[in-house]
């Protein structure tokens, strides 16, 4: 009797960089605890409307008092779709002629995005472009669904600035490559870059330039540390970039601004009505998203923007605090280490290039922290989860893979905890090079 087979997909999968470390570290059995950096899994409590809904599922307002929990429409509730366009009108921009779908988490919206704009790969259809180091999710979700992807490199310099590719290097690859869509993360995972309004409407012009679609993952929105202006794709007018009507898509998420990421409730916006209208046909097989994540999300759709815009400029002083100490605590506890500019969302990159011998494997290091490391912190033993930037790179064969000296931290635990993370980081890479 034949046994049964893995497709060739599934044989090939691994686990995503950023649940790696997480996963390995499961398997220890010896007491150590983790200081988990490695995923941006946000401890702050959510919004007040919101937590005042998620206590009140049993009261006379709430549509499960009675314990009965329905399907929703697929393209969500209608209160949930005018929290997200609420959110995006916050930050002064106009929602006029937007079209919202609620999706499960940002992550379902990415891959409806990649879906539409997208074509298989090896065929005549078109590639999903990215900024590398690019969030390790679009890679996976564009070969679980036998998209191709191609990249335009970041350099991350000396100083923990990345420089953007020039215009002229991002249009070379369009011509080359012929992608569909290019993908642009203004509040950037996992670098911390911030890229202005300028910036996108440049972008926008080369996408209106080569028939391409825009998309903008906002996910982290209003994060951003320089005391300038948001920036987004609903900013880019179609004044300053005559055709970009019509192009542009948003992911939109709960899970970071709103402190919600066990909602599981995202968006996928877009002024192009075929877009939405296609989107919401493609995911009918799916039903609907949370129905409850929905509600407490609900909550924000009635808010005044100045209210909003309260929470946003409280949540950025937290972290802006957190993120520059950080930086100053990493650069003391391992001189010589590389500590990305704390300009935007909840990450930062340390890169050990120049303080660590040649041969140095960033996947190598996460996974002897979290099956080997040790150290006592406050007579505790403790190791220190962060993911390895080498899974957010799209590498040719041959070429050498910047992020095997990179790590990515996730600035998810209160304040006094992450102060703890650089003593515990230069550690575990003295641990690592004695013995290697």
């Amino acid at each position: 009797m034949s046994s049964p087979t893995l497709s060739r997909h599934f044989e090939s999968r691994q686990p995503s960089s950023i649940r790696i470390s997480q996963i390995r570290f499961a398997q220890r059995t010896d007491g150590v605890a983790a200081l988990n950096v490695a995923i941006g899994n946000v401890s702050l409590p959510m919004h007040p409307a919101m937590i005042a809904r998620l206590r009140d599922l049993g009261g006379e307002a709430s549509p499960f008092r009675d314990g009965v929990v329905k399907y929703t429409t697929t393209i969500g509730l209608p209160e949930a779709n005018s929290a997200f366009l609420n959110v995006i009108a916050s930050s002064g921009l106009d929602t006029g002629g937007l079209h919202c779908q609620v999706t499960d988490g940002g992550s379902q919206a990415m891959e409806l995005m990649i879906l539409g704009a997208c074509g298989p790969a090896g065929s005549k259809e078109r590639p999903l472009l990215l900024l590398d180091p690019a969030y390790t999710n679009y890679l996976s979700f564009a070969e679980r669904l036998g998209r191709a992807t191609v990249s335009v490199s970041r350099t991350l310099r000396d100083d923990g600035t990345f420089a953007l590719p020039d215009l002229a290097a991002i249009e070379k690859t369009i011509e080359e490559r012929r992608p569909g869509a290019l993908v642009v993360i203004p509040y950037d995972n996992p670098t911390g870059q911030f890229t202005n309004q300028a910036a996108m409407t440049a972008l926008a012009r080369v996408c209106v330039k080569h028939g391409l679609w825009m998309v903008s993952d906002e996910a982290y929105r209003e994060l951003h540390y320089g005391g300038g202006p948001a920036s987004s794709i609903w900013g880019v007018s179609e004044t300053e970039a005559p055709g970009v009507s019509g192009r542009r898509i948003s992911i939109e998420s709960a899970s970071k601004v709103w402190n919600g990421c066990g909602l599981r409730i995202g968006a996928l916006v877009t002024d192009s009505r075929a877009f939405h209208e296609k989107a919401v046909a493609e995911n009918t097989a799916g039903l609907c998203s949370n129905a409850i994540g929905q509600w407490i999300f609900g909550a924000l759709a009635g808010l005044p923007h100045a209210e909003l815009r309260a929470w946003y400029e409280r949540l950025r002083g937290y972290y802006r605090d957190m993120l520059l100490s950080f930086a100053a605590g990493m650069r003391d506890a391992l001189p010589g280490v590389i500590v990305s500019s704390p300009d935007a969302s909840i990450y930062s990159v340390v890169d050990v290039r120049k303080v660590v011998r040649p041969g140095f494997d960033a996947l190598q290091f996460v996974d002897f922290c979290a099956t080997k490391g040790r150290c006592d912190v406050e007579g505790r033993p403790m190791t220190l989860l962060t993911a390895p930037l080498a899974g957010f790179y799209k590498v040719a064969p041959g070429s050498p893979d910047p992020g095997l000296t990179q790590l990515r931290v996730a600035f998810v635990e209160p304040p006094e905890t992450m102060r703890r993370v650089p003593a515990l980081f230069a550690e575990m890479v003295r641990q690592f090079e004695a013995q290697r």
